[in-house]
């Protein structure tokens, strides 16, 4: 450990260390930089796959509210006309007639 601490001080061991690393980082970096290539692949391909996956999660529950919306509406409809068609036959069974229908224009 001594060793280590002794060749980190004075400005003649800061320079030669300044020299090895200047001279070391042009075959380090470009081994690093080819192996983190593939790596910065796969990490888009995986964002990709997240993004393409959410987005049809979203579709899908998008048709679902729909389909819902639709069916609310149809049964919500059909509970209308049923409500008229037995407020028509209270009427029709309390007096015997039916009530005229106004011609629409």
């Amino acid at each position: 450990m001594a060793l280590f601490e002794d060749i980190t001080k004075g400005p003649i061991s800061t320079v030669l260390i300044g020299i090895g690393v200047a001279m070391v980082a042009p075959t380090v970096i470009p081994a690093m930089a080819s192996g983190l290539r593939p790596l910065a692949k796969a990490l888009v391909r995986g964002g990709l796959t997240l993004y393409d996956a959410a987005r049809e999660g979203v579709a899908e529950a998008g048709e679902q509210l729909n389909d819902l919306v639709a069916e609310t509406r149809a049964e919500m409809a059909n509970g209308a006309k049923a409500e008229t068609n037995s407020a028509e036959e209270e009427y029709v069974a309390a007096t015997g007639r039916t009530r005229r229908r106004r011609a629409r224009s």
